[in-house]
């Protein structure tokens, strides 16, 4: 059974840093695309970044130049780096994992969140 498991998330004042971590983790043949959405309270989840295996990244344009995506592929581990952050950022943030279990069989994974607060 495929888990991601997360970590990083708490409580910073506005302007501040958090690293967000989740590694993926069961029988894995590879791990494709991985990123993180969040979701606010009353709001949708929406897209924060995503990264593919070859490195490349896509940001929603309310954190571009602020948040960094990165991964570590033989680990299986996704990472976001969020700089200057914003009360505005508040929610709670999902990794997610798109998994080949083997070469017929492709499924997407979720994480099972972490709270990220920022305060003004």
């Amino acid at each position: 059974q495929v888990q991601l498991l997360e970590s990083g998330g708490g409580l910073v004042q506005a302007g501040g840093s958090l690293r967000l971590s989740c590694a993926a983790s069961g029988i894995i043949l590879s791990v494709n695309a991985m990123g993180w959405y969040r979701q606010a309270p009353g709001k949708q989840r929406e897209l924060v970044a995503t990264i593919t295996s070859g490195g490349n990244t896509n940001y929603a344009d309310s954190v571009k130049g602020r948040f960094t995506v990165s991964r570590d592929n033989p680990k299986r581990t996704v990472y976001l780096q969020m700089n200057s952050l914003k009360p505005e950022d508040t929610a709670v943030y999902y990794c997610n994992a798109d998994v080949w279990l083997s070469y017929s069989d492709r499924r997407d994974y979720w994480g099972q969140g972490t709270q990220v607060t920022v305060s003004s």
